[in-house]
């Protein structure tokens, strides 16, 4: 770890390399992050991604960091919540994450791809964009 502060410090101690490297973190800090948002509502890692963009964000901004430690309460909050409701309540949760996946692929033409793939052609699976 002593390696690594004394690099932060090294790169920190010429102002061209230091912006350089400030811009190239809010640069992968902001692609993870927003990779993340997309994710949010299909199955796998949405959040973990999130989470990650946030805390490479964090690595260099305090804004990210006040914003990461925000998110993840919240996030752990609306979790217990969550684990607390009933079935029906769980079920209309995962009832409506798949109408947006399904949305969403439809919108995306996903549908008529795959569909064309297995020689199915209906004229619903065509996205309208």
């Amino acid at each position: 770890m002593d390696r690594l502060h004394r690099l932060r410090e090294h790169i920190a101690a010429r102002p061209t390399l230091n912006t350089t490297y400030r811009v190239t973190v809010a640069m992968v800090g902001t692609i993870v992050l927003v990779l993340g948002v997309v994710a949010i509502p299909y199955p796998g890692p949405g959040w973990l991604i999130v989470f990650a963009g946030l805390g490479i964000l964090a690595s260099e901004f305090a804004w990210a960091h006040r914003t990461l430690h925000g998110v993840r309460t919240r996030y752990d909050r609306f979790m217990a919540w969550f684990s607390r409701q009933s079935k029906v309540v769980r079920g209309a949760g995962a009832l409506g994450t798949g109408v947006v996946v399904l949305t969403t692929l439809w919108l995306l033409g996903t549908f008529s791809l795959v569909g064309g793939w297995a020689g199915l052609e209906y004229s619903w699976m065509d996205s309208p964009l």
